[in-house]
């Protein structure tokens, strides 16, 4: 049996303001060809399918649109909320869908209710969905020694492990747990939610010792923290910490001898995304970068003093640069005086708007800047001298 370990889909989110439901649509695309192509017969979804609680009537429509693809090319999807989903939107219909072939996995009282199937004459697999849990929100109900992730995790995968000892009386279990969660020893990037101030959120990685196999969702990057604990990564990049990450999936064979090979699935970026360092002038004309020219650019100048126009002329090369950043070589420049005494110490009113320009700009003004400054200034002071 091929299983699918995917997550973090992120339905509806923007990338730096430009839309994302067409490079979403196609990741879609790629899902439900592997699936064709591998002989899926179950694709797991470990959390954050949708990007916020009230996802729009569009994104909606792609899940479903994603649900019905999946089962009609012969996959059982389980589903886990994550920390961006609301549980209760998300699970909503849950045992009319199951009848279908889709099994959400939301609330608590599920942790423990594996999606079952028969993997030989006295062997079975049980898929178990641990959503995500919010410690101070739950705690009481697992009956977690305190509100911590990992106090709600432990009490959780206990009820797992009670589940699992239960039916592994006269029959073989293999089990897989999905949970959206921050494992100990796990990479993050810029684009996730913090789950906890300061690593709080973290939950050791011996928590999943015992099981076949620990589907994690949450960080963005596909990692394999042990044999038998990866986490899938998001299917696209969410922000540009993402830039050399591969994306895909995991996919995993499983006998009645238990779980066994797993390899990754790449899926092909959209779209690529640069991360780009320099002078203006030496990127504008650097061999090489043929490739960024049609890529979203992060661009960070470390030219002296900001050119003037840098967004403008750069998009001349690279016109999908989203985000600009400047980083002068040798640091800032530093001017120890505060704006007030700055100004106090310019000789005439073309001298105040010269250092306001500085100021507000962080570059001096060019020689013909200032040449206009003046000719303005002495202009607007004639004529208010002539009334």
């Amino acid at each position: 049996m091929k299983i699918l370990h995917t997550s973090d889909w992120h339905l509806g989110r923007s990338f730096h303001g430009t839309g994302t439901l067409d490079v979403q649509r196609i990741f879609i695309d790629n899902l439900e060809k592997t699936v064709r192509e591998e002989g899926v017969e179950m694709v797991l979804v470990a959390g954050d399918v949708y990007d916020r609680a009230l996802p729009a009537v569009d994104v909606v429509a792609l899940f479903d649109d994603a649900l019905d693809r999946l089962t009609v090319a012969g996959a059982e999807v389980v589903v886990s909320s994550g920390n961006h989903d609301s549980a209760t939107r998300l699970g909503f219909g849950g045992r009319i869908l199951a009848r279908g072939g889709v099994h959400l996995r939301t609330r608590l009282d599920d942790v423990a209710v594996p999606v079952l199937r028969q993997l030989g004459e006295d062997t079975d697999l049980a898929v178990y969905g641990v959503p995500y849990l919010e410690p101070r929100v739950v705690a009481d109900a697992l009956g977690a020694g305190s509100s911590t992730h990992t106090a709600v995790t432990t009490a959780a995968l206990g009820r797992i492990r009670t589940d699992i000892a239960e039916r592994s009386e006269g029959r073989r279990i293999v089990s897989i747990v999905m949970a959206h969660t921050f494992a100990a020893g796990g990479t993050g990037s810029d684009s996730e939610r913090d789950l906890a101030i300061g690593g709080l959120g973290s939950v050791p990685l011996a928590l999943f010792d015992g099981f076949g196999y620990a589907a994690l969702g949450h960080l963005h990057g596909r990692q394999k923290l042990s044999e038998t604990v990866r986490y899938s990564g998001s299917p696209l990049a969410y922000s540009f910490s993402e830039a050399h990450q591969a994306k895909g999936a995991w996919l995993i064979d499983v006998t009645q001898d238990g779980v066994g090979e797993v390899r990754a699935v790449q899926w092909p970026a959209p779209r690529d995304l640069a991360v780009l360092r320099g002078t203006l002038d030496d990127l504008l004309g650097r061999d090489g970068l043929e490739w960024a020219e049609a890529a979203y650019c992060h661009v960070t100048l470390t030219d002296a003093e900001r050119p003037a126009r840098a967004m403008e002329r750069l998009r001349t090369r690279f016109p999908d640069t989203l985000v600009l950043a400047f980083e002068p070589e040798g640091g800032e420049r530093t001017d120890h005086r505060t704006y007030s005494q700055r100004i106090a110490e310019a000789r005439d009113d073309a001298e105040v708007c010269c250092g306001f320009l500085d100021h507000v700009r962080g570059r001096s003004v060019s020689a013909e800047e200032r040449a206009l400054v003046r000719t303005t200034v002495d202009a607007a002071l004639s004529g208010a001298y002539e009334k």
